[in-house]
């Protein structure tokens, strides 16, 4: 797909940080490390990307603003138009050697997302979108699964750790999904598993209390593939709340109200 300047440049720009990042990831036994709390570490190779990501974007873009999760807000001179980035999506999984984590980037105008970009260095797939124009992975086209039966179906979510407050009602929304779906799975990037949903990988994904730099890009990929995105509480909006659901137009209604059952 040939797609807009401004998509270009953040595909080159999430490539150019991934780079540094799969160097990093190859040396991992020797990161500096810092924590910023339980289960949630900063790395230098985070804040490096992020370096990276915002330099090369603001080059670019001058006039737009920036919002990252290692180095805040930046205002621009445009209001309509910022960056959200995450440098380092499933940063436990890569300081644990798993080969699972992701660069995302999103653009947003007027408070709507409206392009994404999600890069797995390590399998070296770049998942994109630009509003109206469809979901990609590298040069194929996306669409959702087209399973019709929660039985056939994968779910994916996040599971809260170090007893965070939505454990609880995370673990009743797992015993109560089990019996009717095919299988979960918990891989710890809340923006591959939006891809994930996107290439029909598994058919739906649902996670609490996310922040806008794990969703922002991934919401808009899945979204031109064809997926519903929806927030977990009715009358939410999904980015101000961080609590979403995601699913193929077949499973969506049954998905979600399995899910939504506590929140009633």
């Amino acid at each position: 797909m040939a797609g807009s300047a401004n998509l270009n440049v953040m595909m080159k720009t999430a490539r150019r940080a991934g780079r540094g990042l799969l160097k990093d990831f190859s040396e991992v036994e020797q990161l500096q490390v810092s924590t910023k709390g339980p289960g949630d570490f900063v790395t230098r190779a985070d804040k490096a990307a992020e370096k990276i990501i915002r330099e090369d974007l603001m080059e670019a873009r001058p006039s737009y603003g920036f919002l990252g999760e290692e180095g805040g807000m930046i205002d621009g001179e445009d209001p309509t138009r910022r960056w959200i980035v995450d440098p380092l999506d499933g940063t436990t999984n890569f300081l644990h050697g798993l080969p699972h984590w992701a660069v995302s980037i999103a653009l947003e105008h007027k408070g709507q997302m409206v392009a994404g970009v999600v890069y797995d260095p390590v399998k070296d797939e770049m998942f994109y979108a630009e509003k109206g124009s469809g979901a990609w992975l590298n040069e194929s086209r996306m669409r959702v699964s087209g399973r019709h039966r929660m039985i056939d179906s994968i779910f994916a979510t996040g599971i809260p750790w170090a007893g965070r407050k939505h454990l609880p009602a995370c673990l009743q929304d797992i015993a109560r999904l089990t019996p009717v779906c095919s299988g979960l799975r918990r891989f710890g990037a809340a923006s591959l598993d939006l891809t994930y949903v996107a290439a029909g990988r598994y058919e739906g994904f649902w996670e609490r209390d996310l922040k806008i730099w794990d969703i922002a890009a991934g919401m808009v990929i899945a979204t031109e593939a064809g997926a519903f995105v929806e927030p977990i509480r009715a009358g939410q909006d999904v980015v101000a709340d961080g609590s979403l659901i995601a699913a193929n137009n077949s499973i969506f209604e049954t998905f979600a109200k399995v899910i939504r059952t506590r929140e009633a």
